[in-house]
């Protein structure tokens, strides 16, 4: 049996999309399900290159403290912050509110 190679950052994009409205992850937690850990930057990379694909939720991905580390790659200053405020997620200080509550695990939520 042959292995598929898959591209990550398209694996990337598969998790971010099967993110909840009103729920947000972490760039760890979705390297973790993909089985790189240590691979966190690289899935900030991924949510920086999703802007051609308007299909990824990037704005539900923040960092493991729930800040929104990659606002400054959306195109206005504020868009990550009223994306997430449409979808009632509150964000005070860059920060999610109630990060944890909201806090989607991939290796808890997807069905493997």
């Amino acid at each position: 049996m042959t292995k598929r190679k898959t591209n990550f950052f398209e694996d990337v994009y598969q998790v971010a999309k099967l993110i909840p409205k009103g729920r947000v992850t972490s760039y760890g937690a979705i390297a973790k399900y993909l089985g790189s850990g240590i691979s966190a930057r690289m899935v900030g990379w991924a949510m920086n290159a999703a802007f051609e694909d308007s299909s990824v939720p990037a704005h539900r991905v923040v960092n493991r403290n729930g800040l929104l580390t990659g606002k400054h790659h959306f195109s206005g200053e504020n868009q990550m912050q009223q994306l997430l405020h449409n979808e009632n997620t509150m964000v005070e200080n860059n920060k999610v509110v109630d990060f944890k509550s909201l806090f989607w695990d991939p290796a808890k939520e997807i069905n493997l």
